[in-house]
């Protein structure tokens, strides 16, 4: 089918992803389920196949590929039938790994993201803990400076390669605030203990304590004190990659079901002639094409650069919560045989049932979506920022335009506070504007702000007439503020 996502390549790509699964990895399902664990030679293999590269820059060992490829691998990850694989190989590959892509230094890339896009390492992402789930600033896990190590105390529960990883890339309580430590599995003073599970059998998950373990401070990875920030810019990928599987997951669900329906009779003729059992089928695979082409452009959103937070939190509600609904009703189909281990329809529907809980609650998501949609909050990436309200109005001397209202003459004041704002006094006279700090003369019009509403408005973030009716900014004069806001080119960052 043609699409407006996906190119000749990716298409050659998918097929070859499918065969390689089919070939090389389903065949084994059986045997990882029953002994709980993906052998490494598998990740050595997915290594070779550059599978486990496809996000990561060629410098780092990696392929460079566009986003889309990604997402026919996580696509095809999932639809090949076994979630516990699928959620090891993506932690590994988009989640653990990305932070050391993102800020880790060049020695940790070298030493250890390297390593493990060639699979010869495998890395596991420790941020949950016993009393802290979906809010990760309410970790306890410590690191306090001793020369030159880190000193971890505290545990972390729910570790997906927790138990086999060679290190882990873990959130701790330093004291610059929460921080990004790469930890070795084998670490004197670390303890695994792997926890069973409902579903994603092949995939080790572990509980991890932390007793007095020292960490070489070179392990920091990015600056310490911005691992919160880091962790909540990595979600959006993490979020995506759920959306991903979820549709690869149910179409390989349906597919698995429409074979089944095409070979069981009942009463003399197979089930898919019965019209109660096709229209479901036609109800399903409506909703799962109608999430594809939802999670396909949020895909490309986040491929052109945007940091699509509501997008991706959207697409992480809705893509896992149907896969439940789409899973639990093709088990229908299977009447009793659907609850039988031997059916791989069984294990779906036990692999699915997680996925409105891992990477962050469906009542988590519908949080964040409510924040963005009804209070109109702006999240911006760790690792591009925005310039600070300080910097936006000392650049207005340079866009100001003078040709759009001739003869203009005023003095505006900003007060605009946080600790990224000031006070700034603005003349505007005989075709030149001057930005001066501090409150002097007696202004044509005060303007009050805060320096993140500022900020937002500025950068296209925030509807100016919203946030005046909303009280978020105030206006002595807001005529002569409307006049004032005209004779300056858009902040470009």
């Amino acid at each position: 089918m043609k699409s407006p996502w996906f190119h000749e390549d990716h298409l050659l790509f998918r097929q070859s992803v499918r065969d390689f699964f089919q070939r090389e990895i389903a065949p084994h399902f059986a045997e990882w389920e029953e002994k709980r664990q993906i052998p490494r030679e598998i990740w050595q293999r997915m290594g070779e196949m550059g599978y486990l590269g496809l996000a990561h820059k060629e410098e780092d060992g990696g392929s460079g590929a566009d986003l889309f490829y990604s997402a026919v691998f996580l696509e095809e990850l999932a639809r090949a039938g076994n979630g516990g694989f699928a959620t090891a190989i993506s932690v590994h590959a988009y989640m653990a790994t990305n932070h050391l892509a993102r800020a880790g230094s060049k020695l940790l890339k070298e030493k250890y993201l390297t390593p493990a896009i060639e699979g010869w390492m495998i890395a596991a992402l420790g941020i949950s803990e016993p009393a802290a789930g979906s809010d990760v600033a309410g970790i306890q896990t410590s690191a306090r400076r001793e020369g030159d190590f880190f000193v971890v105390n505290g545990g972390k529960n729910f570790i997906s390669n927790g138990y086999y990883a060679d290190y882990i890339v873990t959130a701790v309580k330093s004291p610059g605030g929460i921080s990004l430590l790469l930890i070795e599995g084998e670490t004197p003073g670390l303890t695994r203990t792997k926890l069973n599970k409902m579903g994603w059998h092949s995939s080790d998950t572990a509980e991890i304590g932390f007793s007095e373990v020292r960490v070489p401070v070179e392990n920091l990875i990015g600056e310490e004190g911005k691992g919160f920030a880091y962790i909540m810019d990595s979600f959006q990928m993490e979020r995506l990659s759920a959306g991903l599987m979820s549709v690869g997951a149910m179409e390989g669900v349906l597919e698995l079901t429409l074979r089944y329906m095409s070979e069981r009779e009942a009463f003399g003729r197979t089930i898919n002639k019965y019209q109660a059992l096709r229209h479901q089928i036609a109800e399903l695979a409506t909703e799962i094409e109608a999430c594809k082409q939802f999670v396909h452009h949020t895909t490309w959103l986040c491929a052109q650069g945007e940091y699509a937070v509501k997008q991706c939190s959207m697409v992480k509600l809705h893509a896992s919560e149907l896969a439940n609904r789409v899973i639990d009703r093709c088990l229908q189909m299977f009447g009793g045989y659907g609850y039988i281990e031997d059916y791989p329809i069984c294990r779906a529907y036990r692999d699915a049932r997680v996925g409105t809980i891992a990477g962050g609650t469906s009542e988590i998501m519908k949080e964040i979506i409510s924040r963005m949609v009804i209070d109109q909050v702006k999240y911006d990436t760790a690792y591009t920022g925005r310039p600070d309200a300080a910097t936006i109005v000392r650049s207005l001397a340079e866009r100001y335009r003078s040709d759009k209202v001739p003869g203009y003459r005023t003095l505006v004041h900003y007060d605009i506070s946080g600790p990224r704002g000031g006070q700034f006094s603005i003349w505007i006279e005989e075709g030149n504007c001057e930005v001066q700090e501090g409150l002097k003369g007696s202004p044509d019009c005060l303007i009050q702000v805060s320096d993140e509403v500022y900020e937002q408005l500025e950068l296209g973030q925030l509807d100016p007439q919203a946030a005046f009716m909303q009280g978020k900014i105030q206006v002595s004069q807001p005529a002569e503020m409307m006049k004032f806001t005209r004779v300056f080119s858009r902040f470009k960052s």
